[in-house]
């Protein structure tokens, strides 16, 4: 299942970024099972662990993963949503934009997708916001754009 899964990860992150690949060990410890390794095919596909990537290559890494479990849940039960809470203040312009056109291609298959962020970017390419803004002694208001 779990080569299952990062081969699923793993068209999922060519679409986000050509750039990485993810490769399990051929031989591990057990307890070791999810130290997966990090393929950048720009630096002759030298390979890291993902422990040791940015904060953007890990939202991205995330993301692929997030979107194989969905593939391999999805043959026994239908997944129609997808929350991502924060993470894309993490992402360079070029990334941000991949990531919302994936985003947007996911949503026009049928999925709902929420994002929970304080990036202004996303506000100008999100149609439907449910704002909150923070009033005085713990009250916020909920507006709905």
């Amino acid at each position: 299942t779990l080569k299952n899964l990062i081969g699923l990860a793993n068209i999922h992150l060519a679409k986000l970024n050509k750039r990485y690949s993810l490769k399990l060990d051929d031989v591990f410890k057990t307890g070791e099972e999810l130290n997966f390794k990090l393929i950048d095919h720009y630096q002759t596909d030298e390979m890291r662990y993902v422990d040791t990537s940015s904060g953007g290559e890990k939202f991205i890494i995330s993301l692929s993963l997030a979107l194989a479990l969905s593939d391999l849940a999805s043959s026994n039960v239908s997944i129609d949503s997808l929350f991502i809470d924060e993470g894309f203040g993490t992402l360079d312009t070029n990334t941000l934009e991949t990531v919302i056109s994936t985003l947007e291609t996911l949503q026009a298959q049928g999925k709902s997708i929420g994002i929970i962020s304080h990036v202004e970017n996303l506000k100008e390419r999100i149609p439907t916001q449910i704002q909150v803004i923070k009033k005085s002694n713990g009250v916020s208001e909920v507006n709905v754009v």
